[in-house]
């Protein structure tokens, strides 16, 4: 008997961008699309085209760019969004478009204020609209495992009658438990008594509010699921979406049970989950199973007793399968470009003569700082170098020095390079040195903007540590996100700040620039 083949929708760049004080650029999601693709994951969601300018853009860039997986767009159930998603993923060699559309009392009464045949027209006409444009879609009813079942069951028979090809079945709000009495039952009974269930494929979507997003997904591939939907780390609205790499890992460790068949290359796992942790500023718990830190450390002397000996007794897999590299070069100020671009190299970076250059150039600065440079330090480097290649204006940091103390005032002195490629300093004082360093910055380049959000991370080990800071400003209501790493956290903060204000600079494409050395009023 042939297994099942489980597809798998990853929706980090769509769900998992809903994180709370999360935003990524165009340049940032054509990587990690890449990174998808590299990953063999099935279908990538690459945004919600309708949603803004910026994110149908960077929906067409993937579907124009990024070949192999399906690329989709969520649409709501509006003329206007079916329209810009498929205008988005048009030029893709395997589109989708992804209609959804509240199901439930409790949305349709408070959310759309509309009647049950109000939403039930509105989702046979979307995906009607849809279907003219491509043949692939998919449909989802949300808050479907709070849905009146006839109803949902209705709703499922009308838009699989009109078009739709994959069906999801959206845990919207955490809500639904995985046993054979309820998620599995509902399951059970879509297939059962929708008509028509059986010619398209039938998939879901579960959020983690009560922590069991992984195991109901787990529990619909038992119940006969063809497609999962998760994201990369579990990120996502509130408490996040099911943890893909959780749901793959399951599925290929324990397939003596489940028995299902999956295209996912395991290996480019880890890989994913470091580049989304560096790209979101959100960090990946220790514990976390899969790609934790501590994943696959063992500190208890039986267990480290154990390991040694074999490490089946400990492991019920092995760190290589999700692409932890098994043991990591150190590099230092006496390597040379050879050996910095072997390492790169077996890493994934593929450079040129003359970006190996400038890399080796940032490289030998860092290893001045640091005894030992180890992998973790060249990926930290090596996206320092995108971020600064992708901002179209470019202030940069080129002095920073802070005093204070318990008793004293925090007083920070900036210099910068502008456009111009002239230098100009300032100083400020603030409520500690990172205010006082924003302050600063702020005076040099006359802005001003709200810090909202401030995140230290030690993304290597020892005394000379490397720190990633991520930051957020606010400004006229838009956020915006800057990252910036550093052996000195100060200077990793003045760095994550002035990335930040860059990209501010940078939105408003009819602003000029303020003088530098003006001060914002």
């Amino acid at each position: 008997m042939a297994e099942k083949k489980v597809l798998f929708l990853d929706t980090t760049l769509r769900d998992g961008e809903q994180s709370a004080g999360i935003g990524m650029t165009g340049d940032e999601k054509m990587e990690i699309a890449k990174q998808l693709q590299r990953m063999r994951v099935d279908i990538i969601e690459a945004g919600f085209a309708a949603s803004s300018p910026g994110d149908f853009l960077a929906v067409s860039n993937i579907a124009k760019e990024v070949k192999g997986p399906i690329i989709a767009s969520l649409a709501r159930a509006v003329a206007d969004d079916v329209d810009q998603a498929w205008g988005a993923v048009q030029h893709s060699e395997r589109p989708r478009i992804h209609v959804f559309l509240s199901s439930s009392e409790i949305h349709q009464m408070h959310q759309l204020r509309k009647n049950r045949e109000e939403v039930m027209e509105m989702a046979v006409r979307s995906v009607e609209r849809a279907k003219g444009y491509c043949s692939d879609i998919e449909f989802s009813p949300m808050d479907a495992t709070r849905t009146n079942k006839e109803y949902l069951f209705q709703m499922l028979e009308e838009v699989i009658r009109a078009g739709a090809t994959t069906i999801n079945i959206a845990d919207t709000v955490g809500y639904a438990i995985p046993s054979s009495g309820d998620f599995v039952k509902l399951l059970d009974e879509v297939q059962e008594k929708v008509a028509g269930i059986d010619k398209v494929t039938l998939s879901v979507h579960c959020h983690n509010d009560l922590g069991l997003a992984v195991a109901n997904s787990l529990a619909a591939v038992v119940a006969g699921a063809g497609q999962v939907e998760g994201c990369i780390n579990g990120i996502g609205e509130r408490a996040g979406n099911a943890s893909l790499e959780e749901i793959i890992m399951a599925l290929d460790t324990r397939n003596d049970f489940f028995g299902v068949e999956m295209s996912i290359d395991t290996t480019q796992i880890y890989p994913a989950s470091r580049m989304v942790s560096r790209v979101t500023g959100m960090a990946v718990q220790a514990n976390k199973a899969i790609v934790g830190e501590n994943a696959f450390r063992h500190a208890s002397g039986i267990h480290q007793d154990g390991v040694l000996k074999n490490r089946s007794t400990y492991e019920v897999m092995q760190p290589e399968r999700v692409g932890v590299p098994g043991n990591a070069m150190v590099l230092g100020k006496l390597s040379g470009r050879a050996g910095l671009q072997s390492r790169l190299e077996a890493l994934g970076y593929h450079l040129n003569r003359e970006e190996i250059s400038n890399v080796f150039e940032s490289f030998k600065l860092l290893a001045d700082k640091k005894r030992e440079v180890t992998d973790q330090d060249l990926e930290i480097l090596m996206d320092e170098e995108k971020r600064e290649a992708g901002e179209t204006i470019s202030y940069t940091l080129d002095h920073v020095q802070f005093s204070g103390g318990t008793h004293d005032i925090a007083t920070a002195t900036v210099r910068l390079i502008g456009p111009d490629q002239q230098a100009t300093s300032d100083a400020s004082t603030g409520n500690g040195p990172v205010d006082a360093i924003c302050n600063a910055i702020d005076r040099v380049i006359g802005c001003s903007a709200k810090l909202v959000d401030f995140n230290v991370q030690s993304v290597t080990e020892g005394i000379d540590s490397q720190a990633t800071v991520t930051m957020r400003i606010e400004s006229n209501g838009q956020t915006y996100t800057g990252r910036g790493a550093s052996t000195d956290t100060m200077e990793a903060s003045a760095k994550a700040y002035l990335s930040a204000v860059n990209r501010m600079l940078a939105s408003d494409e009819s602003a000029s620039l303020p003088a530098v050395g003006s001060t914002p009023d």
